[in-house]
């Protein structure tokens, strides 16, 4: 083969390299059942930029709400730090602003977390949080289930407010026991610091509810049957089990500390959940 041959041949090759499509990667499979509910936690308006401004929060959250308005659940559950900085107005108008695109057609609960009650809450915080965003704790009734919303900071912190920490421990254990004599087949518990991260006996550490009373709500939730509990705070994902009862701690809307930003889809089904967690680049279509 003479040289200006293999040139030629070589230069065919190159332009046909240079007109094949181009490889397009394959899209997120469908949902094959619409999700009962989606879980976000964490989108923390302010926390990218230590409350300078809340640009990427809102950019996070928009999308996570348009997505929720693509998938039509049930309703969505944001499990707290709902904004960075207590009380701050401009940072709660916008969350409140965001929130209010989410179709009428899907509820939204709000859950209380650390940075919206503070991490030792006061009454002025907590009756700021009431004014603001609604109830702290309280429970609602989706199709055959029931969710309960905890303010975890009742559970963790709550020295200088004991009257309302004990007043939420016992509403619970009385709501627990209506939904069973109602015949509620599955109670789902929500709240914004998880019991435990991967073990119930594991170390106290700021990131779970301190033993002796996570003991304790154990055994309450053990005895109303409660198999589920949804939790945020960690800015990753981390799942564990107490015997029959998981727990899912959820990566966050807003800023990721190890992972990326995301939501959790999830399924209600027989008295159990099909749940994956979905970073926003991989969410189904």
């Amino acid at each position: 083969m003479t040289k200006s041959l293999a040139a030629i041949l070589g230069l065919a090759t190159v332009l046909a390299a240079q007109t094949q499509a181009p490889v397009v990667p394959p899209a997120p499979p469908p949902v094959a059942v619409p999700p009962t509910f989606i879980q976000m936690s964490d989108p923390q308006f302010g926390m990218f930029t230590a409350n300078k401004s809340f640009e990427h929060e809102t950019v996070n959250f928009e999308f996570a709400i348009a997505t929720a308005n693509r998938l039509k659940p049930a309703f969505v559950v944001v499990t707290g730090d709902l904004i960075n900085q207590s009380g701050d107005k401009a940072q709660t108008a916008e969350y409140k602003r965001i929130a209010a695109k989410l179709s009428p057609a899907i509820k939204l609960y709000n859950v209380p977390g650390n940075h919206d009650v503070g991490n030792e809450p006061a009454k002025e915080s907590l009756a700021r949080y009431r004014e603001r965003f609604g109830p702290d704790y309280y429970s609602f009734r989706s199709g055959g289930m029931e969710g309960i919303v905890l303010n975890s900071n009742l559970e963790k912190g709550a020295e200088k407010v004991p009257e309302e920490s004990a007043k939420m421990e016992a509403w619970l254990k009385s709501e627990l026991g209506k939904a069973k004599a109602a015949g509620v087949k599955q109670v789902i518990v929500f709240q914004h610091i998880p019991f435990f991260l991967t073990e119930a006996g594991e170390e106290d550490q700021y990131f779970n509810i301190p033993k002796e009373t996570r003991e304790r709500y154990l055994a309450i939730l053990h005895q109303y049957g409660v198999k589920q509990v949804f939790a945020g705070h960690l800015h990753h994902n981390s799942e564990g089990k107490d015997g029959d009862l998981e727990m899912f701690t959820t990566g966050p809307v807003g800023m990721p500390l190890g992972g990326k930003s995301g939501m959790r889809l999830v399924v209600v089904k027989d008295g159990g959940v099909v749940q994956k967690f979905y970073e926003f680049g991989e969410l189904p279509q």
